[in-house]
């Protein structure tokens, strides 16, 4: 039986998410909460279809109601909340349709990504990357956590991003990897997708030691594509399951 990520929706409580209040440092409070609400979501501590009630994230963070507001307006401008009528605000879930968009964009930013990795980094930078694959490798191999397993990927892009230069693109992944981040963890929750993971990024690194940017590209592009299809079956049994008999 496949494993998922469990997206039921449930309320916001102190069981579910234990986080210090916000300290007074040189950040802004806003940011402060912000920054503490999407660690949240982003670890699963604050799972999709969960309600924000702000009341109790007054109690738990320690600010105030202004302050709460605020981070919650940046949040849902991110796509990580979605104010939802006689609910509130609660953590976003992507539709079927936004998913399947959304990880198209992926494949054709990546992919270019990718690309301007091999046409501008030495032999240490492609070093880094065998280095993060194989670290990847050996967290799917001893954990199950995929909390653990999405930083080891995380890792692997964050190689990728230093070596491709490119602010631009960093800037428009960092806005798109928010906004499927928990489409990642529900498709590398899913049973044998973390393995077959490792088993395309050695072919992408395979490609970018022999400098064929075209190659790497196109395997890129195909391992998003694969993660998709993962993360929309996925979705879609939620849904059912979800829906009325």
């Amino acid at each position: 039986m496949s494993k998922g990520v469990d997206v039921s929706p449930s309320e916001f409580t102190g069981d579910t998410w234990s986080v210090a209040p916000i300290g007074r440092i040189a950040a802004p409070l806003r940011e402060q909460v912000v920054a503490s609400l999407r660690a949240a979501i982003f670890d699963l501590s604050l799972k999709p279809g969960q309600r924000l009630v702000e009341r109790e994230l007054i109690e738990r963070l320690g600010v105030s109601r202004t302050t709460v507001r605020e981070a919650l307006r940046d949040l849902i401008s991110d796509g990580l909340v979605t104010v939802v009528p006689q609910r509130g605000a609660i953590v976003s879930i992507p539709s079927a349709e936004e998913a399947a968009d959304l990880y198209e964009i992926r494949a054709v930013l990546e992919s270019l990504l990718v690309r301007h990795f091999v046409d501008r980094v030495d032999d240490d930078d492609v070093a880094r990357l065998v280095a993060s694959v194989d670290e990847y490798d050996h967290v799917v191999a001893t954990s199950t956590d995929v909390r653990e397993i999405l930083a080891a990927k995380d890792r692997f892009y964050a190689v990728l991003l230093a070596g491709a230069q490119s602010p631009t693109l960093q800037q428009l992944l960092g806005g798109l990897k928010a906004r499927v981040h928990v489409l990642r963890a529900t498709s590398l929750a899913e049973d044998g997708r973390p393995q077959q993971v490792v088993s395309e990024l050695r072919a992408i690194v395979e490609a970018v030691c022999q400098r064929d940017g075209a190659l790497a590209s196109q395997l890129f592009a195909e391992h998003v594509r694969r993660a998709s299809a993962t993360a929309l079956r996925a979705l879609e049994r939620g849904q059912n399951a979800a829906a009325p008999a």
